[in-house]
């Protein structure tokens, strides 16, 4: 059938190479930015787990709990900014350094 049509065979090798290149360019990219690849029945491929890369996630972990660390310090420091910035003895300060200035 799609033998006998001679104007469809480029249309077909197009569409062939067109999907080969977007699958290597998908496996490049995924390769590129460390996403693990997947062989026919979904076993990782690439990148496989040695004793570098757990030492280097054990690294990254104790780094994310660290920073997670700072940064609940930071939203604490940042609440009592707030709370002293919203006070109403705050405004009332202002309110009497303004009545000093008057006077003066």
């Amino acid at each position: 059938m799609l033998t006998n049509n001679p104007d469809l065979l480029p249309v077909i090798a197009l569409l062939g190479l067109t999907s080969m290149a977007a699958w290597v360019i998908t496996t490049w990219l995924r390769v590129k930015n460390g996403y693990p690849l997947q062989g026919g029945w979904g076993q990782s491929v690439y990148p496989r787990a040695n004793d570098e890369t757990v030492e280097r996630v054990k690294l990254l972990s104790q780094e994310n709990a660290q920073l997670k660390a700072e940064l609940g310090s930071i939203k604490d420091r940042l609440a009592n900014v707030e709370r002293i910035v919203t006070d109403g003895a705050h405004s009332l300060d202002r309110e009497i350094e303004q009545l000093r200035g008057r006077t003066n």
